[in-house]
């Protein structure tokens, strides 16, 4: 069975960058600047406050586990009033051991490990649109100890290490989406596939990119009616069917032209059009550059970042 979800994690291509130990004691706050990269923590002890932008206030236990795709600005506290220490993600310095908030010396009332990572694909604004903003579980002691596996590996220097921190970050977030609850506020594909009739949709499409979808034929494999499946698909998944086919295609087709594998005919094939000009004109209207072009730029890009890694 196709399954949706983990072909969304893995066009995200997730890469490990950073992650970290945490504690604090006494009177502390932070306040972090929007950061726009996935974050994650997982509180290992005691109880602190997380209040991210935008969404309610919650109070973080031992075991508790939060992800943020896409990392707005939150502020993380104790119990006490605190003025926030402001942190720019984007310019401050990695510490070398555990951060300590509040009072220094004695036990601290919460020790939590997380960090953050980046996500690969030239599509991931709108990958990550179709995920939660704030997803936060309690009670998944597998999800703690994955960060840990996380952070563990991200000390070490052993050959496979950003290989095996990709696989490990790749297993945490399918993880953390599938044990979502059924039913999120917001729309998108966790949303979509908690609907039987939407996900049967959704499991088609990408069952089978390549076949001419319509909105009728659509509407049939979700067992509803045009009308009722357009607006339910809509309101469950938060963009229009047809949007969503052509933007999932796109993100193949970026992938398959950035692997520099197969001639353009044959990309155009595998995700449904009749040739390779058809491809071309929807390409370059979607992304705003020939196929051609971005298949260059992505190769340039790419031996760029692999002559800098080589010589770092």
């Amino acid at each position: 069975m196709i399954d949706p979800l983990s072909q969304v994690i893995q066009l995200l291509r997730p890469r490990a960058v950073f992650s970290k130990g945490i504690s604090g004691a006494g009177r502390w706050a932070v306040r972090y600047a929007e950061f726009g990269q996935p974050g994650f923590c997982a509180v290992t002890e005691g109880r602190c406050c997380l209040a991210v932008d935008g969404e309610a206030p919650v109070v973080l236990e031992e075991g508790d586990f939060v992800l943020l795709p896409a990392t707005p600005a939150f502020t993380m506290s104790g119990f006490e009033p605190a003025t926030p220490v402001r942190i720019d993600p984007r310019t401050a310095s990695p510490p070398d051991g555990e951060v300590r908030y509040g009072r220094a010396d004695g036990p601290p009332d919460v020790r939590q490990f997380g960090g953050y990572f980046s996500f690969g694909s030239p599509d991931a604004a709108f990958l990550v649109s179709l995920l939660p903003r704030m997803i936060h579980i309690r009670g998944i002691p597998r999800l703690t100890q994955l960060v840990r596996l996380v952070g563990d590996e991200a000390k070490r220097e052993d050959m496979g290490r950003e290989l095996i921190l990709e696989r490990l970050v790749e297993i945490l977030l399918i993880e953390a989406l599938r044990v979502v609850p059924p039913e999120p506020a917001e729309p998108g594909i966790l949303r979509g596939l908690a609907d039987p009739r939407i996900a049967a949709a959704l499991r088609s499409m990408h069952g089978d990119v390549q076949r001419t979808w319509t909105i009728p034929q659509l509407a049939r494999e979700a067992g509803m009616s045009r009308s009722a499946f357009f607006e339910r698909f809509v309101r469950v998944v938060g963009v229009r069917p047809m949007e969503y086919l052509l933007a999932w295609r796109m993100a193949i087709a970026k992938k398959l032209l950035r692997d520099g594998e197969i001639a353009l005919d044959e990309v155009a094939r595998r995700i449904g059009y009749g040739s390779a000009s058809t491809f071309s004109t929807a390409f370059s209207r979607h992304v705003g550059v020939p196929p051609g072009r971005f298949m260059r730029s992505s190769v340039s890009h790419g031996e760029a970042a692999h002559a800098f890694q080589a010589w770092n």
